[in-house]
């Protein structure tokens, strides 16, 4: 009977990560018109009678609040807007004109809050300025604070209403010739007196990092990668529970081997271990698409990974597991926050006629299944024993030039 639930409860885990996967093809897409796209770069596609705008398809959250555009071409007439808009923006409206959008104006160094009339703000910008526009993390009393910058440079900040709706990245364009290059993983930081920049580097979301270099959500191998024991390794400051008991990582660069590695691992698993090679441990092999079990030998499991895949790993937690009332939900967004309390996982949503835990069960041993995704797809499970303490999302990376982008809320936003 156990095995039955429980192959009943994986089907539900494949249909919630198909309708997740659904739900963000519509929710995570980017909006432009009278514009072009190639990679980073911004084109103006109009007859300059008409505003081109872009939204990019992710808000601003705590993980990732500032971005940047830098001017590769005021064409005609520099007429470049750079602020955040709702979600669905009216596209023939520059930044900042309509309600609930705010921008900085390159033409004329005014800020539209709202308006088609713009304030006195900071100093117009030309061609090679790069000019920046995030969220301060201190908002409060139900207002954010949205500043700009220009060149690295502060310009200003202005006070908003917290809109019911979140704030996308936008850039406006509106005369021929016009283009940018665009940076939506930019970091700020503030100078000190020594000239240093300060990077808000997002480390605190990491407990052990071994040859790898975090910047915001990008982890980099910096390592030697010369041979086996040049393993990079980053952990989760938290383990897997729950209420987060699913991460996922994107591959935006292979490096010279795509050694990258994807799992779980006890807490104090070997820094220069890839996870899955020693006991406590089991990763989901980007390289071969092998999955390592505790042991150097891996078992053939799914397809290799490569540059643009996601990779993603979670656990099944017996409807009966506890949760560690200690754990703290530290992730914010703009969008509405689910309470500490309510269930994020379905399967925990029909729990009656379930027999209560035995008081004082020890569950050092207890057995969960773990299961891999590649592009919002189930690769395969594995049932594992739950060390004390529990499994914390563990991230090795082995040859030159690694890079991924790691997101260890993604069912929380």
């Amino acid at each position: 009977m156990d095995d039955i639930n429980l192959h009943y409860r994986f089907l539900n885990w494949r249909r919630r990560i198909r309708e997740i996967r659904d739900v963000r093809a519509v929710r995570y897409r980017e909006r432009l018109k009278r514009m072009l796209r190639d990679g980073d770069i911004l084109r103006y596609h109009g007859n300059s009678d008409e505003v081109g705008c872009f939204v990019a398809a992710r808000p601003l959250s705590r993980r990732n609040r500032y971005f940047e555009v830098t001017i590769v071409d005021t064409g005609v007439r520099g007429m470049i807007a750079v602020g955040l808009v709702p979600q669905h923006y009216k596209l023939d409206h520059q930044p900042g004109w309509l309600p609930h959008s705010v921008a900085f104006h390159a033409d004329d160094g005014k800020l539209y809050n709202g308006n088609t009339v713009g304030q006195q703000f900071g100093p117009k910008c030309c061609r090679g300025d790069r000019i920046g526009c995030g969220v301060s993390l201190d908002s409060d009393d139900g207002q954010l604070t949205v500043f700009f910058t220009k060149n690295g440079k502060e310009v200003g900040s202005v006070e908003v209403p917290a809109s019911p709706e979140a704030f996308y990245p936008a850039v406006g364009m509106h005369s021929l010739g016009e283009e940018v290059l665009l940076d939506l993983n930019a970091e700020w930081g503030v100078e000190e007196d020594d000239g240093q920049m300060i990077v808000d580097s997002h480390e605190e979301d990491w407990s052990r990092l071994h040859d790898v270099k975090v910047t915001g959500t990008l982890l980099e191998y910096v390592g030697k990668g010369k041979s086996i024991v040049d393993v990079g390794l980053a952990q989760a400051r938290r383990p897997l529970n729950t209420r987060f008991h699913y991460y996922e990582l994107e591959i935006t660069d292979p490096g010279e081997k795509c050694y990258i590695a994807l799992g779980l691992a006890r807490r104090d698993y070997p820094k220069n271990r890839h996870p899955g090679w020693s006991r406590g441990s089991i990763a989901y092999h980007a390289d071969d698409g092998k999955l390592f079990q505790g042991s150097g030998v891996g078992d053939a499991f799914g397809p290799r990974c490569f540059e643009g895949d996601m990779m993603g790993c979670g656990i099944m937690f017996p409807r009966d597991y506890s949760l560690d009332a200690g754990d703290d939900v530290d992730d914010w967004d703009f969008d509405v926050i689910p309470k500490p309390s309510e269930v994020q996982n379905d399967l925990y949503a029909n729990n009656e006629e379930e027999e209560e835990e035995e008081e004082g069960e020890d569950l050092e041993g207890r057995k969960v299944t773990v299961f891999f995704t590649r592009n919002g797809k189930v690769v395969g499970r594995r049932d594992v024993a739950l060390p004390v303490g529990g499994l914390y999302p563990t991230i090795g990376m082995m040859s030159t030039g690694e890079k991924v982008k790691v997101d260890l809320h993604p069912l929380s936003g």
